[in-house]
């Protein structure tokens, strides 16, 4: 496993895990005829579900925030190469997605027997494929660091750590105190109970949700990491060492979800 070396660390060591948490996210949600979910224009979700709907026979449906536009952008354009159906909400509509109205009128249309997948892909379901990851952590350690976005990820992370174990999140969006609300949420769908082994901070989202500074991008230029959430995540696991809020010897596993060519969703 790859190492982050970097001076700021001092005596706290931080492996790299790469590992692609849409798959996993997908793996218990695919026992479906039929997939629909949601994204924006460069979705990664959007093209992981179109993905796995080709290679596992399910027909999918991407409802896309916004407005149409031709041609399609690569993302969208992979997606509908897939076969995914693609259709579109105004953006007023899309912030309602969740709700029962909206979702009455999409299965209206697609079919009662649909399976509506959330934004990002984080349900329970979900959050059990995301409790394997630490299973195959092939190296000793204390804590592990995942980027939080939607919070399936640090859910599952959280819930299949061995005990003594922690798991520290780095939220990417700005104001996202609710997130600890919906790690919370999902364990309890998931499991019937929640851990109480998971933190998540809140102080590295650079502006919000793929925004950036001068600093931020300084690091990512430095490392050559995917700037929107594993970025952020390694920035603020090298600031907190160097504050002193790692023991020394501490031995971080950080998920690295993203590659740096990994398109954004926006």
């Amino acid at each position: 496993m790859e190492e982050l070396l970097d001076p700021g660390l001092g005596q706290v060591r931080v492996f790299l895990m790469h590992d692609d948490n849409k798959p996993r996210k997908l793996k218990h949600n695919l026992g479906h005829r039929r997939l629909l979910t949601f994204g924006g224009a460069y979705s990664n979700h959007i093209r992981a579900v179109a993905e796995a709907g080709r290679r596992h026979g399910i027909e999918t449906i991407g409802v896309i925030r916004g407005e149409e536009h031709l041609p399609l952008n690569p993302s969208l354009a992979y997606a509908k190469s897939c076969g995914m159906t693609l259709t579109y909400l105004d953006r007023a509509s899309y912030r309602l997605k969740h709700t029962e109205d909206v979702q009455a009128r999409l299965r209206a249309r697609w079919g009662e027997d649909v399976a509506i997948l959330p934004e990002g892909g984080s349900n329970a379901a979900a959050v059990r494929g995301c409790a394997e990851l630490p299973g195959e952590i092939g190296v000793p350690y204390d804590v592990v660091c995942c980027p939080v976005g939607t919070g399936g990820t640090l859910a599952g992370i959280s819930a299949g750590l061995p005990e003594g174990k922690q798991a520290i999140g780095f939220a990417v969006l700005k104001g996202a105190g609710f997130l600890a609300g919906e790690v919370a949420r999902l364990q309890r769908e998931a499991y019937g109970r929640t851990w109480s082994n998971w933190k998540i901070n809140l102080d590295y989202h650079f502006g919000g949700y793929a925004k950036t500074t001068p600093a931020l991008d300084a690091f990512i230029a430095k490392y050559q990491v995917e700037g929107v959430y594993v970025a952020k995540m390694l920035y603020g696991v090298v600031d907190l060492a160097r504050q002193g809020m790692f023991a020394p010897g501490t031995r971080i596993v950080a998920v690295v979800t993203g590659q740096p060519s990994t398109p954004v969703a926006r």
